[in-house]
Parts: structure tokens; sequence; C-alpha cells
């Protein structure tokens, strides 16, 4: 039994706004189902993506506090010259620079309109091939501990680990990395972006819900009720949820 990563659940005051700009920075389309703001590669809504870990920007009705959040995208680029003009078009559609202690270094750091932080990457091979999110970002203290709980609860395959960071991929090769970096500080406020698992087709879920209790997992009430996802917390207090399967 595992889970896979199928989205990058995003809260937002103007969740249809929100979603918009996400598609327009990813080169994707917006799709609204229901209630939420589905992201995804365009041609129509495929859900789960057989490749992508896409974003559903869900609406809330509180603002994001000015408390970095632990997760973040870092996007793609190919080329200097398309990392300048990723920047430039996406100040156009309404981020804005952000100083969270990067210093000098060679990426960019950007607010979407909510102010979520993400990252514009410069050039580098290993993201060649990954689509427009290079890797889906969470702080924390302990890699190592994020690697052996994630990789047990996941199916991915562990490309690196160090008392730095822990990168993570789907054992096909294909898509967004998942990366575990040391970050000085810890979780004071619920997070405000957080990832969403699902179980593969003809597995249980509560027997998934099950098995990552047993690996660390402690359950989560953010108010969600009667729900037929299931909320939890990784052993850093990460918030993420397991979907049905549909």
């Amino acid at each position: 039994m595992a889970l896979r990563p199928v989205q990058v659940n995003i809260k937002a005051l103007d969740a249809s706004a929100v979603g918009r700009f996400w598609a327009e920075a990813l080169g994707w389309s917006a799709y609204s189902p229901g209630v939420t703001t589905y992201v995804g590669p365009a041609g129509g809504i495929v859900w789960p993506d057989p490749v992508a870990v896409c974003v559903d920007v869900v609406p809330v009705p509180d603002a994001k506090t000015t408390t970095k959040n632990r997760v973040h995208l870092d996007l793609a680029t190919t080329s200097p010259s398309h990392q300048a003009d990723l920047i430039a078009r996406l100040k156009a559609l309404g981020a804005t620079p952000a100083d969270v202690g990067q210093g000098d270094v060679p990426w960019t750091v950007l607010t979407d309109p909510e102010g979520n932080e993400f990252c514009v990457l410069e050039p580098r091979e290993t993201y060649r091939d990954t689509g427009p999110i290079a890797r889906v970002v969470i702080d924390c203290a302990d890699p190592r501990a994020m690697a052996r709980f994630w990789g047990e609860a996941m199916d991915w395959a562990l490309y690196e680990v160090t008392d730095e960071h822990a990168v993570l991929r789907s054992a096909e090769g294909v898509g967004s990395y998942l990366e575990f970096l040391r970050t000085p500080g810890v979780k004071t406020v619920p997070d405000r972006v957080h990832l969403d698992l699902l179980p593969y087709p003809g597995d249980d879920k509560a027997a998934e819900v099950a098995r990552l209790r047993a690996l660390g997992a402690t359950d989560l009430d953010v108010g969600q009720g009667d729900v037929p996802w299931t909320c939890l917390a990784d052993p850093e207090g990460n918030e993420f949820c397991v979907l049905a399967p549909s």
C-alpha cells in the first residue's frame, strides 16, 4: 500500500482570482468544478493528473498572516532569459518581491496576490523535465526524519538525504520533486499551503490512514466537519489530507 501526492492545496480569500494567477504562472488552465479552483495542465480537467502535482485553491474567510508559509512552490526555468521574462510576467500578474532572508541567491522570491511565497529558480539541469513546478518545498527541523516518514507514506523514491535537506520524486522519475528543507523556527500558525495525498485505485483509504497513524501521523481538526477526506499532521505538525478515491 502507498499514497501519491496529487495536488498542492492553497487557501485563499478569492480562490478564483488566485487560481487564475497560478494558471497563468504555470501555463496551465483553471477549472472550477465546485467551490474550489483546480489548476492543471491544459486540455481539459484530468484528475488526478498521471504525472503532475497540480494546484487546488480553496476559499477561506481569513487572510494570510505575515508568517512565512512552511510549504511553497519552486518554479522551473530553462534559460536566464526565460527566468527574467517569467519574473516580469508574474509581477505584471500581481506577484510581489519578498524578502524571507534569502540573501544574495540566483533565484527570485515572490509572493502571489494573497501573499503566498514561491520561488522562480535559475535554470538547473536537474529540473529540465519537471514541468513548470520544479519542486514542492516543505520547511522542517529534521529532513532525515521527514524522509523516513514521507518515504513510507508515499511510493516516491528517495533521491538524496543529508542533514540539510531530503529530496523525493516519483519512482518513475517524472514530474516535480518534493524537498524537505532544514529551516530554523517551528510551526506557529495553521498551514496555508499543504499537500493532498490519494490512495491508488483499489486501495482502502481507512487502511492507509491507519498505516499513517502507525508511522507517526496524528489526527487534525481544522474545522473540516463531516467530509470524505481525512486531515492529518506529519511528525513535525505539517498538515496534509488523505483524499477519498473518486
